[in-house]
């Protein structure tokens, strides 16, 4: 049997293989609020062939969205335009869907890709005050965010958790919280970011107390017969900043308070970050994690090729392999995989007769 889609459960829910599919950020909500765009890109991805569907980095608050076009989870207007998305999207797919909670820290306020991506300052159109742990930019150049005060820590943490019962009014499967990429949970873990001189700067332990009293929040939120996970940036890729081995720290802190799974990617955090780009250029990091904790690690990161995969999985690298920008290109990489792979995957009733005759023990009918 193949490795990559052998059966694996993460907390109590079951995925039917070890491939999901990473939360992607689509610049096109409206005031927070989903539009016609993720039913069009939910459902595609929802025909995959895939364990898992993550919505994209969704704000807990309006200022904690990376861009004016983010998707928020903060107010009734925004539960119930995605409730609509969810609601089509399940008509025709039973695949689990999770969601990716976030605030953007510093890096909030910028313009979509597709205009440059640069900060909008405050009081421009489509642009807001940025806050973060510490008044420094992450460009330099850019208008420096406000030092957060323990009062809006605190707001902030509770926002977390009040989006988490939404989520769990919209019947998702899982939480992943986002720790990584340089928004605000990874601004607090890391000390190019973090130089407060209160409780939550300075120490590894103090660095780490506000995201992890954010994960007790939701975990505490969420229902706890259903998973919350977490994606994190495994180093900065910068010398003095967050590393590997203060990775493995926050991921067994983690591990004690019953993180269902976590996401290992890395960098995002500083302009000056060396990433040796190439294929499973992360995997090295998801691999020192799985070592130290015992809930599952999905690794991510240039995996395009099946056998690679396989492999990633088979080895012990990881228990399950994320793919982002390669399944926009490839919406149907996992049934391409299952057939190199000799293996069976799901597919809509509707795309049944796309089986090639090579290939006649491929599908599995869905809904």
């Amino acid at each position: 049997m193949s490795a990559l889609f052998s059966p694996l459960e993460v907390g109590n829910l079951p995925l039917e293989n070890r491939i999901v599919i990473a939360p992607m950020c689509q610049y096109s909500a409206e005031d927070g609020r989903m539009t016609d765009w993720h039913t069009i890109h939910l459902g595609n991805l929802a025909l995959s062939g895939a364990a898992l569907l993550t919505i994209e980095a969704t704000a807990v608050l309006p200022e904690g969205r990376i861009s004016y076009g983010d998707v928020g989870l903060w107010s009734d207007e925004t539960e119930e335009a995605m409730a609509r998305v969810l609601e089509s999207v399940r008509r025709w797919s039973d695949m689990p869907i999770a969601i990716q909670l976030g605030h953007a820290g510093r890096k909030a306020s910028t313009d979509k890709p597709w205009f440059g991506g640069a900060q909008i300052a405050p009081g421009a159109e489509n642009g807001w005050q940025t806050v973060a742990p510490s008044p420094i930019p992450f460009l330099d150049g850019e208008n420096p965010p406000v030092e957060l005060s323990r009062a809006q820590m605190d707001a902030i943490r509770d926002a977390f958790a009040d989006a988490s019962l939404r989520a769990e009014r919209l019947g998702l499967a899982a939480v992943q919280l986002h720790g990584a990429h340089g928004y605000l949970l990874h601004q607090f873990l890391s000390p190019l970011s973090n130089q407060r001189t209160d409780d939550y700067g300075g120490s590894l332990e103090n660095r780490m107390r506000f995201p992890l009293e954010v994960f007790d929040a939701v975990r505490a939120a969420f229902p706890a017969d259903k998973p919350v996970t977490m994606r994190l940036s495994a180093t900065d890729w910068v010398e003095g900043g967050w590393d590997i081995e203060q990775t493995i720290a926050f991921a067994k802190e983690l591990d004690a308070r019953g993180c269902a799974a976590i996401h290992v990617s890395s960098g995002g955090l500083h302009p000056a970050q060396q990433i040796p780009v190439g294929p499973s250029y992360q995997v090295p990091l998801a691999r020192a994690v799985k070592q130290a904790v015992s809930m599952p690690v999905v690794a991510v990161g240039m995996i395009t090729d099946f056998e690679q995969a396989e492999a990633i999985v088979g080895t012990g690298d990881a228990d399950m392999v994320a793919l982002a920008r390669g399944i926009l290109f490839d919406p149907r990489w996992p049934w391409h995989a299952a057939a190199h792979l000799g293996a069976r995957v799901k597919a809509p009733a509707q795309y049944l007769r796309s089986q090639p005759r090579q290939f006649r023990e491929l599908f599995d009918f869905g809904q």
